[in-house]
């Protein structure tokens, strides 16, 4: 009945995951992300980025799931085929609250599970193609299993907590902050020596060495490509720096109080923030349940360091959520035990009901609203610097444009310095070419740039017919085309 019940809440989220899950314009991060599977389906080698990418796990693990649906070239990739990765390990959360019961109890982890499901913040993520749901997977799959191979001393487990570990080192380098954030809440709950942690001592050397060498086995297959690339673990002597310079901000600074803002907001937020806070000082407080105290010492510790941290984006939230929607489910819990052990049953079952009523209508609003009906408008705080849905009318454009002049493969010269997303939404047009402004671009049937590019090139472009699209809020790119007439 367990595993039945989480199967249920896993194919509710999986079904709102795929719903319309190709209408959202394509996040420039995600066409970043589709632009690198592009070369790998090409055949080309992409390598390790350590500057300005994050690990390769992503992008393995896409390959093979947008092969079996069809596609062959970075041309016929389309958003549904890679958001379907996100997807799948959004849903793989779900199925991991299953796993958590013996550590956090049923009805907590039922509770969280159905939030996560169901709650806009996830949902939304979870339909991104970038690492967030992949990484956030793994992280839960590591705590879960490390807690195990811990308790049980169990070599077994030791592999799974390796392996996972291993995953989320390949997707992102700052792994190594949950890592920490996870070893100091280990070390604050022995001090406290009410967590359980101590009397099971130390892990077993044996158990050690297996999940380190798990975990070195599983990074470095992904970083490497399988041993196909050995010279990216001579870059990832680069990581410390561009990790350090990234974290400064790089014109992504927010007030420190960015995620605990972005989590309360909307009709669910305050109601989901009040319930997680509480489940943290009862864990806390109580110290009685060793994994739910150290799971609140975890969470306290990485909210503290993605706070503190100047770079800040709202996917980064979606690594809060999933120990914030155990602790409020088991808040919630313990408020119910109690009312019953006070309460008749026939009293509090009501106002249980009503509350699960009130609760459900609040997150279905915010997920239609933020998830379905405007995901990418300027007042969802979810949008960041998003594509906007002006955008999707350019390759149209294009098409009607080509057809009316009579050419059958349009040679296009796109002039911006910051030119994406448009390499995606310019994919299946093979004669397309990037420059920075300044550059020599030739002739072309069509010209694509950046206001400030235009300036530069008022005499080529003086005789041109001219259309405007929205690409983010604040930034046009402009089409110039022929005379149609």
């Amino acid at each position: 009945m367990r595993w039945r019940s989480f199967l249920l809440i896993a194919l509710l989220g999986l079904g709102l995951r795929l719903k319309s899950l190709g209408a959202r314009p394509m996040h420039t991060d995600e066409a970043v992300n589709a632009y690198i599977v592009g070369q790998s389906l090409a055949g080309k080698p992409v390598r390790y980025d350590p500057v300005d990418r994050h690990g390769p796990a992503l992008t393995a693990l896409a390959l093979p799931l947008v092969r079996a649906q069809g596609a062959h070239t970075f041309g016929e990739l389309t958003e549904a085929e890679l958001r379907v990765t996100s997807v799948l390990a959004g849903t793989m959360t779900l199925m991991l609250f299953g796993a958590a019961v013996e550590l956090f109890g049923l009805a907590p982890c039922l509770i969280a599970a159905g939030w996560t499901a169901t709650a806009s913040l996830p949902v939304y993520y979870d339909r991104y193609f970038i690492h967030e749901s992949l990484f956030v997977a793994a992280s839960f799959a590591f705590i879960l299993t490390a807690w195990k191979a811990w308790r049980r001393q169990s070599t077994k487990q030791a592999i799974f907590a390796g392996a996972a570990a291993g995953m989320m080192l390949a997707c992102k380098e700052t792994a190594v902050l949950h890592l920490v954030a996870l070893g100091v809440a280990v070390f604050v709950c022995r001090l406290w020596k009410r967590s359980g942690c101590s009397s099971s001592g130390m892990p077993h050397r044996a158990v050690l060495l297996t999940a380190g060498g798990t975990c070195l086995l599983v990074s470095v297959a992904f970083y490497t490509r399988m041993g196909h690339d050995w010279h990216a673990l001579s870059t990832l002597q680069q990581v410390v720096s561009a990790v350090m310079a990234r974290a400064s901000g790089q014109g992504h600074q927010q007030p420190i109080w960015y995620y605990a803002h972005l989590l309360s907001t909307g009709w669910s937020g305050g109601i989901f923030c009040i319930l997680a806070i509480t489940g943290m000082l009862l864990a806390i407080w109580k110290r009685s349940s060793s994994p739910a105290c150290l799971l609140a010492t975890y969470t306290i510790i990485i909210a503290m360091l993605y706070s503190l941290i100047p770079y800040k984006t709202p996917w980064l939230a979606l690594n809060l959520w999933v120990p914030l929607a155990l602790l409020a489910g088991l808040a919630a819990h313990t408020a119910y035990r109690k009312a019953i052990s006070v309460q008749p049953l026939r009293l509090v079952l009501p106002i249980t009901c009503l509350a699960a009523c009130v609760i459900g209508i609040a997150v279905a609003h915010d997920t239609l609203q933020r998830v379905f009906l405007h995901p990418a408008d300027e007042d969802n705080p979810y949008a960041y610097a998003h594509t906007s849905e002006d955008l999707l009318n350019l390759p149209s454009a294009l098409q009607r444009s080509a057809h009316e002049q009579g050419i059958t493969s349009p040679r296009i010269a796109v002039i911006a310095a910051d030119p994406w997303p448009l390499p995606w939404y310019l994919r299946t047009y093979s004669q397309t070419g990037f420059w920075q402004a300044g550059q020599d671009v030739g002739t072309a049937d069509f010209y694509i740039t950046s206001t400030e590019a235009a300036e530069q090139y008022k005499t080529q472009l003086r005789d041109m017919h001219l259309e405007f699209f929205g690409v983010r809020p604040g930034v046009l790119i402009l089409l110039w085309s022929r005379d149609r007439n």
